[in-house]
């Protein structure tokens, strides 16, 4: 996995380098089981990377468990209308029980393949 691209004013490409999370502000998936198709804004809250905020009544963090894999569509921060799929696994469920986000748990994602 590439974590960060080269600038050219030419192509679009970054000089500077930036990881991954910065490339994409938005990700969406489905869940065979339900219906709905699900897009989460992709934030960097720590240093554990990228994560995407569900609500605690949200029926998707059923399905949400660490060590799944799903095909994930990616939205680059750079190309609007352009989509990414790409294999992701479900690194870490964690709650917020405090601060800015209560009430919501912070999924933890990890980019698989490009």
């Amino acid at each position: 996995m590439k974590l960060d691209t080269p600038n050219d004013p030419e192509t679009g490409n970054r000089h500077e380098h930036r990881k991954v999370v910065d490339r994409y502000y938005s990700v969406e998936f489905s869940i065979e089981a339900l219906e709905p198709v699900y897009q989460f804004r992709i934030w960097n809250l720590s240093e554990r990377g990228m994560c995407v905020l569900v609500r605690e009544d949200s029926a998707v963090l059923d399905h949400l468990q660490e060590g799944k894999i799903f095909k994930m569509k990616y939205y680059p921060t750079d190309f609007p209308g352009q989509v990414e799929q790409l294999e992701t696994e479900v690194r870490h469920v964690s709650k917020d029980d405090q601060g800015r986000f209560k009430g919501h748990f912070m999924v933890g994602l990890s980019i698989l393949e490009r």
